[in-house]
């Protein structure tokens, strides 16, 4: 038999139908899988009996005939999203120990549809970071390695998503994107992630890190994985005010792999100063694969791009301050209290205890925009310039049907590199956060290989609630670029 983790989502849902495994079987095989890749640190939180409980009882489905879209399917879930009964974290010490006694509704719309749960994936602490180099719970090393044999960044915040996916530890993995951490890690890792368009997937039991930024998406080998992922994960909810009332489509429908006539457009202004000549010839490449496949390619221009870094970083911290007020050491996680101390020593005893540096510095950051003397002069600007943002993209998408550009500055550094720099590692962000901001789908697949034969990867940006024809231009660019390689640095 074929080793069953090596099948994409697809494949696998198909043997499935086909009886020509189990549900059981799939599951073990990638349990095994885990166990073989610890060394990765992909997963916090392994759930092997539950896997196997849920995989039974999605055989037994099967066999009544009530199979769903995602029947049978073992999936990494990222520790940000609320799994009921099982340790959330959020990768952050100050949540260690807290399980939840209900669901988010994207992992209960995922195992309505049958999918079964592996674990829970590293990922930076409370989703801030571009290396997943920040999470209590250690590093999640890249399964990809540099010439120079030196353990890599998976990308982040989604990094132990990206790794689990690329090394055969999940068929497929949840993530969440605030200003890139789902195209990020996926470029970083050669496997496909989607950030769905803001409101698409409800935030409900999803840890807060921006609000009116967080958005749940597949991680995935294929774009036709991420489109059958997302149809499942996708809806209207209730529960979340800013979840949008609209029909989820068939996603996995739009695949048509016919682009001609679309116009495709190139955004002069994401050509940044110092951009590597191997990022520069892969989107080239993109732009030419695009054109034969008898797409019209359009230059577009994106004025306020070079303003979106600056505005993502005051209007995310911000948010983020706000957030994390709750984790005070008396409502959730763990409590610092010495005898004698008062309630405000307790408070930042805790806080300070149960928070990583870099989350420190985000509340600082935001703490600092929101203040009484600074709100206009920050905070206020920012929302003015990130609705300008949002401007520039429905001004270009009055004459293209999607944009291509590069997910990523470079391909995966190694870990520590960029340790002492934050804002070279923000930087990591440039391509993404633009998309982040105007709330828009992006879509990032690996489609080339750096010059140390790391993955690198290209996004397509597409119209509010377009996720359809992002996907449509995905798999055609997809199959064109042909990306076969494979990580390098597994053991085992």
């Amino acid at each position: 038999m074929t080793d069953l983790t090596n099948l994409t989502l697809a494949e696998a849902r198909d043997g499935l139908a086909k009886g020509d495994y189990t549900s059981v079987e799939l599951t073990e095989a990638h349990l095994k899988s885990m166990e073989a890749h610890r060394n990765l640190n992909a997963y916090i939180t392994e759930t092997p009996e539950k896997a196997i409980e849920m995989a039974k009882a999605s055989d037994a489905k099967r066999a009544k005939g009530e199979a769903g879209k995602m029947e049978g399917l073992p999936i990494a879930i990222k520790d940000l999203f609320c799994t009921e009964g099982v340790q959330t974290t959020a990768a952050s010490h100050i949540l260690e120990g807290f399980k939840p006694e209900y669901e988010s509704t994207v992992t209960r719309n995922l195992f309505d549809n049958g999918a079964v749960m592996l674990g829970k994936a590293n990922l930076d602490e409370f989703a801030m970071g571009s290396s997943n180099t920040s999470s209590y719970y250690g590093n999640v090393i890249n399964p990809w390695k540099g010439k120079d044999g030196k353990d890599l960044v998976p990308g982040g915040s989604s990094g132990g998503s990206a790794a689990a996916v690329a090394a055969n530890m999940a068929l497929a993995a949840t993530g969440t994107d605030t200003g890139g951490s789902i195209r990020q890690p996926a470029s970083y890792c050669g496997i496909v992630g989607l950030k769905p368009t803001y409101g698409r997937c409800s935030r409900w039991g999803i840890v807060a890190f921006a609000s009116s930024l967080d958005q749940a998406g597949p991680m995935t080998k294929t774009v036709r994985d991420a489109a059958i992922m997302l149809g499942s994960m996708a809806g209207h909810d209730a529960k979340d005010s800013t979840s949008a009332p609209m029909a989820v489509p068939d996603f996995e429908a739009a695949l048509t792999g016919d682009i001609r006539g679309m116009k495709i457009g190139i955004p002069k202004e994401y050509r940044v100063d110092g951009m590597p000549e191997e990022i520069s010839k892969l989107w080239d490449d993109g732009v030419a694969m695009l054109r034969y496949a008898g797409a019209e390619v359009v230059d577009v221009s994106l004025p306020h791009t070079k303003y979106a870094l600056g505005t993502y970083y005051i209007v995310a911290p911000a948010e983020a301050s706000s957030n994390l007020a709750r984790y005070d050491g008396l409502r959730y996680g763990q409590r610092v209290m010495d005898e004698g101390d008062s309630l405000d020593d307790m408070y930042m005893k805790s806080r300070a205890a149960g928070f990583g540096k870099e989350v420190q510095r985000r509340i600082m950051i935001g703490t600092y925009v929101l203040s009484a003397g600074y709100y206009d002069a920050y905070y206020n600007k920012a929302l003015k310039v990130r609705r300008r943002i949002y401007e520039d993209f429905a001004n270009a998408f009055g004459s293209v049907d999607t944009i291509l550009a590069p997910t990523a500055p470079s391909a995966a550094f190694a870990i520590g590199e960029n340790e002492g720099d934050p804002v070279k590692m923000y930087l990591n962000d440039v391509f993404t956060v633009p998309a982040s901001l105007a709330g828009l789908p992006g879509l990032s697949l690996p489609t080339g290989l750096s010059s140390e034969g790391l993955p690198l990867g290209l996004q397509l940006i597409g119209k509010p609630f377009d996720e359809e024809t992002v996907l449509r231009v995905g798999g055609v660019l997809e199959s064109a670029a042909n990306f076969t390689a494979k990580p390098s640095g597994l053991e085992g």
